[in-house]
């Protein structure tokens, strides 16, 4: 479990846990993020891997501590589908890779983003064709069950490695629309079934409102998450319609859509979460948005719908 976040020196309390996923302001450098943070009063940011290595990850980690943060996760790791071996062996490699900067940023958890069908080409791509003119014929590389095998093979050939580093491999399921190009790990579930066989430090899991909000089982899973002690990371944002043409990019702020944000959190806290609650939105209209702006949303979103439930 993560320990209990605390605000920083002479930074707002009220917004002690609240962190900035640098996705959240796409076009910032990780210095303009970090210093748009700390102006804002936040004592945490949430650093995706592209920010950390236009810098390097030690030069990432001076930035973020002399901005006074902490960083809450390092995004991400994972895409650890394909069935074949050289690139399997290359997706291992950065994985290690990804350990090793998260260590690096000081940061325990490595949001894990398993990867798609490898019928997807690439995230957003259009299928490959079948491989046989036979309509009967099966396709591996449309196997679900096969596909979410090899993750599971490829999750317990990290985690020694995570744990040597200090690192947990957290296990974030996405909204099943994203499970042909993205995970194939669709509920909270199904990341927690696949995180069982290891160590709760080791390999954990992700509560995303925006990926989880439908989940009818959601109030259950997330109790289990809290008595495995595997919650590693709580992600917020909104719900919105309509979808973009990527849906990837249909990312609100809190409040803005359709999730019930007392409820989940109240779920979340009464698991025994006691971490940071990143912000991580995906949408054109909030980065073109200049950045004060942006963290100033968050943090009135933030202590009215999320704060008073945590």
């Amino acid at each position: 479990m993560a320990p209990v976040a605390q605000a920083a020196h002479g930074r707002r309390a009220d917004l002690a846990r609240l962190s900035l996923n640098t996705a959240t302001t796409k076009h910032l450098t990780l210095a303009e993020a970090a210093a748009a943070a700390a102006a804002a009063g936040l004592s945490a940011i949430g650093v995706w891997r592209d920010r950390v290595q236009e810098v390097g990850a030690d030069q990432a980690a001076r930035v973020v501590a002399d901005h006074g943060l902490r960083v809450s996760s390092l995004c991400r790791g994972g895409f650890l589908t394909t069935p074949d071996p050289d690139a399997a062996g290359a997706a291992l490699e950065d994985n290690r890779l990804a350990v090793r900067e998260a260590a690096a940023l000081g940061t325990h958890e490595l949001i894990m983003v398993v990867g798609g069908l490898p019928a997807c080409p690439a995230p957003g791509a259009g299928a490959r064709p079948y491989p046989s003119a036979d309509p009967g014929a099966a396709d591996p590389a449309r196997d679900l069950v096969a596909t979410r095998r090899r993750v599971a093979d490829r999750i317990a050939e990290l985690a020694p490695y995570a744990a040597e580093h200090g690192v947990r491999l957290a296990l974030e399921p996405l909204h099943p629309m994203f499970a042909a190009d993205r995970a194939v790990l669709s509920t909270l579930g199904q990341a927690l079934d696949l995180a069982a066989p290891f160590d709760p430090d080791v390999v954990g899991v992700v509560v995303d409102t925006y990926h989880v909000w439908w989940d009818p089982d959601l109030a259950r899973q997330v109790a289990r998450a809290g008595a495995e002690g595997r919650i590693a990371s709580y992600q917020v944002c909104d719900w919105v319609l309509p979808l973009a043409a990527e849906p990837l990019n249909s990312r609100g702020h809190v409040g803005d859509g359709y999730v019930d944000f007392a409820t989940v959190t109240r779920w979340v806290r009464d698991a025994g979460y006691t971490g940071d609650v990143e912000v991580e939105i995906f949408h054109e209209d909030v980065w073109a948005t200049p950045a004060d702006r942006t963290l100033a949303t968050m943090a009135e979103r933030h202590v009215r719908h999320v704060l008073p439930h945590l």
